[in-house]
């Protein structure tokens, strides 16, 4: 946005300008937090749930932000900092809404090919996937950890470089109408799902549900142009596909499916073109998000091939190697009962074929709705058929996967007694896995065991 000025800026905000209109740049960077303003940026004083950023926006200039965007209750001090210190003041109705007219602004000017990724698991993996897939090939921005709200999401956008020609925007959703709000923003060329499943279920109250508030992408793609990419087997998003638009689907018997995967070589069938690739990893899951990130990248005209540099988000599942020769599975940003499953399936692939015993950390599932004991058995039960040894539960939803499993439990009643446990728990040689929802708190658990010396 630099070389836009403050009249540019306020068109495409829908703000008005109060003060700076003589400035002849623009901003470098777009913050929502004063305490990170500086030289170049552009500050917006969003209302909060207990406060209104506004109140903040003469600090900001104090600090040298190049400007402010601000309710017109807090425009007259921000003027007077303005003229005492330099800067330019803008004020809007709804800040917010102004953020994310700017962005959807700046998304038109990059003219830049936009995927939208969403889905009830797997969003950020996939995320990260197509940013290592598509990067060799074309400049590339992908939205950072949970930028993915109606904040955080054109925040990404404006961060993203002029000559940025893909933009990957993870879009996340507490409720209807949500992915919506997002998908006007960013709007996407190409939206992509990765799983429908259990999630938000408190909210929502059914997986048709789901599905619809998840399919709100699909409805925003561009006609004659868009391009839907979805899981090959999922009746569910059925009821909201369209005719004008291009649909890929990918897993078993779709467009983009596994044909071969011998370690961390795979071969990809894409609409009858092999794709081989190089990947660091072996998990069935990731190798599902692998195909879905392959489709979107070909919807924007791109064909990955060689090796694959992933570098996944932290605590999606990374494989970290303690002393002792004990390994240990981060999977502890989040849980649902599709994931749940697929990190117990992956636990018992990874200590498969030797003597190590498998141990599962399994916190509280959240937001599952009036069926969340029912949900959390099915664990249990699941974890006792991939033969786990020791599965330790922490939170009192989690309690309740012992009555599904019948190995050695140790329940705990939150993170910090888990973490205080595994220590001792833990043996040389163990493969241990820890997932939970996000507000368990596990990361103190993957904490205590990288401190410990296994021996």
């Amino acid at each position: 946005m630099q070389h836009w000025r403050p009249e540019d800026i306020a068109r495409a905000a829908g703000a008005r300008v109060l003060e700076g209109e003589r400035v002849v740049s623009g901003p470098s960077s777009a913050v929502i937090d004063s305490r990170q303003a500086g030289p170049g940026t552009l500050f917006f004083g969003l209302r909060g749930a207990s406060q209104d950023g506004g109140r903040f926006a003469a600090s900001a200039l104090a600090a040298g932000a190049w400007g402010v965007m601000v309710s017109e209750s807090h425009a007259r001090a921000a003027v007077a900092e303005a003229r005492s210190r330099g800067g330019v003041v803008f004020a809007a109705e709804d800040p917010l809404r102004a953020l994310q007219n700017l962005a959807t602004g700046w998304r038109r000017e990059l003219g830049a090919r936009v995927i939208g990724v969403t889905g009830s698991t797997g969003k950020t993996s996939t995320k990260d996937l197509l940013l290592a897939v598509l990067a060799p090939h074309r400049r590339t921005v992908a939205s950072r950890a949970n930028f993915n709200t109606e904040i955080g999401l054109p925040l990404e956008i404006l961060a993203a470089p002029s000559g940025t020609e893909v933009l990957v925007l993870e879009m996340a959703m507490r409720g209807a109408g949500q992915i919506a709000e997002l998908a006007a923003v960013a709007e996407p060329d190409v939206g992509l799902i990765v799983t429908i499943g259990p999630v938000h279920l408190e909210l929502l109250g059914s997986i048709e549900a789901i599905a619809a508030t998840k399919a709100e992408l699909i409805a925003a793609l561009p006609p004659g142009r868009g391009t839907a990419v979805i899981p090959a087997d999922e009746a569910l998003l059925a009821p909201h596909l369209r005719s004008d638009i291009t649909t890929v689907t990918f897993g078993e018997g779709g467009d983009a499916s596994l044909l071969q995967a011998d370690g961390v070589h795979v071969t990809i069938e894409l609409r009858d073109r092999l794709i081989e690739l190089q990947v660091p990893f072996t998990q069935a899951h990731l190798r599902t998000n692998l195909l879905a990130a392959v489709a979107a990248a070909d919807a924007v005209g791109v064909t990955p091939s060689g090796r694959v540099e992933a570098t996944l988000s932290p605590g999606r599942g990374q494989r970290v190697e303690l002393p002792g020769g004990v390994t240990l599975i981060d999977d502890c940003y989040n849980a649902n009962p599709m994931s749940m499953k697929a990190a117990l399936d992956d636990l018992a692939v990874t200590a498969a074929g030797d003597q190590r015993r498998r141990v599962a950390v399994l916190g509280d599932m959240l937001e599952l709705g009036p069926d969340e004991r029912s949900y959390h058995v099915a664990i249990g039960q699941h974890a006792a058929r991939t033969d786990l040894d020791v599965l330790v539960t922490v939170g009192p939803l989690a309690s309740a996967m012992a009555d599904g499993f019948d190995g050695e439990v140790h329940a705990t009643r939150d993170a910090g007694e888990a973490a205080a446990l595994l220590p001792d728990l833990v043996a040389p040689g163990d493969v241990v896995l820890v997932k939970a929802s996000r507000g368990v708190g596990l990361e103190l658990v993957c904490g205590a065991l990288g401190s410990e010396a296994f021996a």
